[in-house]
């Protein structure tokens, strides 16, 4: 446990941010909170930041210390993610529309009239979403390896429906007393595995960071994300949707395509939703640059300077 304690707090020597730069947040919800962490300077309106689905805000940990001192990011747990509260046990997470209603619930609780949103997979996916759905209230919109919600074949979809209520009903019985929990190294092995190369070992703490909780047992712990994210699936859109909202998108418009990054299941799509945003963003960049699909948290280096130059000028 001294470890993991060790690895919750911010090291002055490492990050470009002194100690006292980064806080933690919390924000009221009717479900409990919402979990953040708050990088550079508080005077300042942050750009808000949401990371990929069953990630946490410590997906940006390695990409903050390379912004400069003057913009400040918050980086927020999405619910059922990192140290934000579950969703009550009945209810059923559709990440894409959830994800716009709290964003929006965050964006009135700081009464913001005007939003710099930033990205990475499912984060950049709610972004695309908000960007769209409230055109005049988002100034700049970053999304990192992803376009806009994932177009999925509707045959699967359907086959798959079933069976994941089913799993939804059995997440749903978990408790403390018998949710699984291992060793911090087998967790470890278990993230690696499961991100099947995208995030390294390094990376794989950093997310753990805020993604494990000690068990009762005696050194074990149990991933503090909410099981029944794995389920997630219904509520998907069409693609003819999906155009449609990328059509109303009117503010500053990044997107960095990390290569290989992240396999889709039709990736033409990808360029058809740019081509949209292309035609009404006030203004539009798109670059590629070589990593996963968690490029961000494993080489920052190589999509920092794209971002503070689109930032600044």
């Amino acid at each position: 446990m001294d470890s993991t304690r060790k690895n919750n707090s911010v090291d002055s020597s490492v990050n470009g941010f002194k100690k006292e730069d980064v806080k933690e947040v919390q924000i009221p919800m009717p479900w409990g909170h919402i979990s953040g962490k708050w990088w550079g300077p508080k005077e300042v309106q942050p750009i808000v930041a949401l990371h990929g689905r069953q990630d946490n805000a410590g997906t940006f940990d390695t990409l903050m210390p390379l912004m400069p001192d003057d913009v400040s990011v918050l980086c927020l747990d999405m619910p059922g993610h990192g140290l934000s509260s579950h969703y009550p046990k009945y209810q059923y997470y559709y990440v894409y529309c959830d994800g716009v209603i709290f964003l929006r619930k965050v964006i009135k609780y700081f009464k913001w009239e005007k939003v710099k949103l930033l990205g990475h997979s499912l984060g950049g996916a709610i972004s695309f979403l908000y960007a769209a759905s409230y055109p005049d209230e988002v100034d700049v919109l970053i999304s990192l390896d992803i376009a806009s919600p994932s177009v999925r074949d509707i045959t699967k979809t359907a086959a798959m429906t079933g069976d994941y209520i089913d799993r939804f009903l059995k997440y749903e019985l978990l408790t403390l007393d018998n949710a699984p929990c291992y060793d911090y190294n087998d967790m470890l092995d278990i993230v690696e595995k499961a991100y099947e190369g995208s995030v390294t070992r390094e990376g794989a703490e950093i997310l753990m960071k805020r993604g494990i909780q000690p068990a009762y047992s005696k050194d074990k712990y149990f991933f503090s994300r909410d099981p029944k994210l794995k389920v997630s699936i219904l509520g998907m859109f069409s693609l003819d949707l999906v155009l449609e909202y990328a059509s109303r998108i009117k503010c500053a418009y990044l997107n960095i395509r990390a290569v290989p990054g992240m396999k889709f299941e039709q990736p033409e799509n990808y360029q058809k939703v740019l081509d949209n945003i292309k035609l009404g963003a006030r203004k539009f960049e798109y670059h590629e640059v070589k990593g996963t699909h968690h490029v961000h948290l494993c080489e920052p280096e190589n999509i920092a300077p794209i971002i503070i130059n689109f930032l600044q000028n």
